[in-house]
């Protein structure tokens, strides 16, 4: 599910989304944005140095049953990153009204390209509203605003991402908690520490799954006994469709706000400029507009 810190960068691509170089530059300016504040990397409220604190993890996760070679798997190379922080501390508050995000968001590339998967897809769309409930043009909605469809799902390493977060002094229980359940991602045999890379803040896969959500949502559809929301396009759309069926998807009802079915896209992300552009995406498809 998307975060803030996704949130900005998606609105700083451009319409053509073709232009790959594109994100790569508003990346760079981000990085850029980052580099230029304070260093953090004494803003712990750890009492102990991270490779202290990450042994007294990996002796916790052993505690809650995750396997040692989970564990060293994905934690024995492990460092504190400072520029994961400062992401963190330098989110700002999008701003944006409804009408100029999801005019900029719902374009005609993300239209036609999603029109285009609808049809490509049909029969596994078909057998995904068959067991969740959800129809495919929410599902090709959350997928193309989430990554563009997959086609850019982030480039930090997950493990070191969450580490860092959890040691760091503002968000500190939640984020070990998510590590944990990356370390159980691996323990099950979903993914390889090596193959976890997305958002800064730990989300994963074509529609930004964080670790927990991960655990308790993802499904194996392409029946090949991985859970894998990376490459598996069966497995990405029946997983975000399970997560809004398990927050209260109804069959067959409407997804616009006051409907009923809007509150179960406000789950998949709080904000209502976000929410309302989901919705109104999946409209759009649903209606054949490109």
């Amino acid at each position: 599910m998307v975060q803030w810190h996704l949130f900005l960068l998606k609105f700083q691509r451009s319409n053509d989304m073709s232009n790959v170089k594109n994100v790569f530059l508003a990346l760079g300016a981000l990085v850029a944005l980052a580099t230029a504040t304070p260093s953090y990397a004494q803003s712990s409220c750890q009492s102990s140095a991270f490779p202290a604190w990450l042994e007294q993890v990996k002796a916790e996760a052993a505690s809650k049953g995750i396997s040692q070679r989970a564990i060293s798997a994905a934690l024995d190379n492990v460092t504190f990153d400072p520029g994961i922080v400062r992401h963190d501390r330098g989110q700002k508050v999008f701003k944006q009204s409804f009408e100029q995000f999801s005019g900029r968001m719902v374009n005609s590339y993300r239209l036609s390209k999603g029109a285009n998967l609808l049809k490509q897809y049909a029969g596994l769309f078909q057998r995904i509203e068959t067991q969740f409930g959800v129809s495919g043009p929410i599902l090709v909605a959350i997928w193309g605003l989430e990554t563009d469809f997959g086609s850019f799902n982030g480039s930090f390493p997950t493990i070191q991402a969450l580490a860092t977060l959890a040691y760091d002094c503002r968000r500190s229980a939640m984020f070990r908690e998510e590590l944990f359940d990356a370390l159980r991602i691996v323990a099950r045999g979903d993914m390889q520490p090596a193959e976890m890379k997305g958002a800064w803040a730990g989300e994963i896969g074509q529609t930004q799954f964080m670790p927990s959500s991960y655990m308790k949502f993802a499904v194996d559809f392409d029946g090949d006994g991985r859970r894998d929301l990376v490459r598996s396009v069966p497995d990405v759309l029946a997983s975000t469709a399970n997560f809004l069926k398990n927050y209260g998807w109804q069959r067959g009802a409407g997804w616009e706000p006051g409907q009923p079915n809007f509150a179960a896209i406000k789950e998949w992300n709080k904000s209502d400029v976000y929410s309302r552009t989901i919705a109104y995406f999946a409209t759009r498809l649903a209606n054949g507009s490109k």
